[in-house]
């Protein structure tokens, strides 16, 4: 991991044809293990709530705010690290802080330490997204920016896959099993112990891997990357904001809707389905891993090939289709009258779900200078993990505790809250085309003003 050095075009991915996808996956992998850690909470909310008391909302605050809140707010401070400091550097210093924290995790005997313990992971992982996307487009052209963020956006299915599956095991396991008794630790609750594993097993091998890339150079920049004022980054969003106001808003309701639909699915096919809780992490750990990432990559390959056809508003195009071809299957999944007809309905939704999730950074990529791409990233990661990941799962909560009072009617409230997101949602991609052409343009005219190369 070597300091920033100028390169040209040429030598920019290593001199090698290849190295900028060996990077890509390292990257992609890193974010593969903090998903894992992120979500593995979903398929243990059973024996969590049976082992410390806990109700529908208080779970939820566990899979989402109390992330969530931690994971924007210091969001912006690295984000701002990452457009003047070493990225490399960056993300190993959190992939080590938010290892640790996973691993504390479970030691928790109260709420509220493993309360705190999520809000320590969540300070870790907020390190990761903004320098590596930063990374990837200083490595990769524009022309294949949407393909090569949706390969790096592929970790959050495949770590979420993984850790339904390994979390509906540990959850069978775990209903059969007693305590155990761990060295040094004392006694622990199975789904205690996945927390260890997980949390110790990705430190070192990822570290190692992350030793092999290099901090690439800065596109767009001449000279020694600085920080810019924070003054000019939201001067610059100010003169875009309606492309911001539409993008991030639509954005966020997609995420709003991924998280709370997502984290209560598995509890809606146990408690309405009557599915085995080892069945359903397979089933949906297979569907997160192969449905979505089949998604995900259509999507970003989809954004690239409309662009190369002139389409400059592409990647806001894929996010309407996205959007809006969820809602049929959407809403009738939830209420099918059998959990295999609803598993049959829920994977189409949730291939068009996943279209869309890596063309939200690559699109702030394409509007935003390279010495505001970091800040932009994290203020939008901001707004996306505050309305999607800190919001949504309790909205679900919400719905079914307040609204319905009925456990067994969870599966109205994820009708309620993904169909309303993404009808939402579909409103505001249509308004956000004209505004990101015009941002494109205003890009253009920036790096002419600073008298630096452009990105394609």
């Amino acid at each position: 991991m070597t300091p920033d050095t100028p390169s040209d075009p040429a030598t920019r991915a290593g001199g090698k044809p290849y190295y900028a996808w060996w990077v890509l996956g390292v990257l992609t992998l890193i974010y593969v293990f903090s998903f894992l850690d992120r979500t593995i909470l979903t398929l243990l909310v059973e024996p969590m709530k049976a082992d410390l008391g806990l109700s529908d909302s208080e779970v939820s605050y566990l899979l989402g705010f109390s992330f969530a809140v931690v994971y924007a707010v210091f969001g912006l401070p690295l984000g701002r690290l990452a457009d003047s400091k070493n990225r490399t550097l960056l993300i190993a210093a959190g992939l080590a802080f938010w290892s640790l924290a996973t691993a504390s995790c479970g030691m928790a005997q109260r709420y509220w330490q493993l309360l705190l313990a999520r809000m320590g992971v969540g300070v870790g992982e907020a390190t990761l997204s903004p320098a590596a996307f930063s990374i990837i487009t200083d490595t990769f052209p524009r022309e294949r920016l949407g393909t090569a963020i949706s390969v790096y956006s592929t970790g959050i299915y495949l770590g979420a896959g993984l850790s339904t599956v390994v979390g509906g095991f540990v959850a069978a396991y775990a209903a059969k099993a007693g305590a155990l008794d761990l060295p040094l630790i004392g006694e622990v609750r199975p789904w205690q112990l996945v927390f260890f594993v997980i949390g110790a097993g990705g430190i070192l091998p990822l570290a190692l891997l992350l030793l092999t890339v290099r901090e690439p150079a800065r596109r767009g920049v001449s000279g020694r990357a600085k920080a810019m004022p924070l003054g000019q980054v939201f001067g610059y969003l100010k003169q875009n904001r309606a492309t911001v106001f539409c993008h991030h808003g639509a954005f966020a309701l997609l995420s709003f809707s991924g998280y709370g639909v997502g984290a209560w699915v598995p509890t809606y096919l146990v408690r309405v389905h009557h599915w085995p809780i080892a069945k359903v992490g397979l089933w949906l750990g297979v569907n997160a891993a192969v449905t979505m990432t089949v998604g995900i990559l259509a999507g970003g390959v989809l954004a690239d090939w409309l662009l190369g056809r002139g389409i400059r508003d592409a990647k806001m195009k894929v996010g309407l289709l996205s959007a809006a071809l969820w809602i049929p299957t959407g809403i009738a999944y939830p209420l099918a009258p059998s959990g295999e007809i609803a598993f049959l309905l829920l994977v189409p939704t949730s291939f068009c779900s996943a279209l869309a999730t890596g063309l939200a950074p690559a699109a702030i990529q394409e509007i935003m200078p390279n010495p505001m791409r970091g800040q932009a990233s994290a203020i939008y990661l901001f707004v996306a993990n505050l309305i999607g990941l800190g919001l949504g799962p309790t909205a679900v909560a919400w719905c079914t505790d307040y609204l319905f009072q009925n456990d067994a009617l969870v599966n109205y409230s994820i009708v309620l809250v993904g169909g309303g997101a993404h009808v939402i949602a579909s409103i505001l991609f249509l308004c956000s085309f004209r505004p990101y052409r015009r941002s494109l343009d205003r890009l253009a005219e920036w790096e002419r003003a600073a008298a630096v190369p452009s990105d394609g």
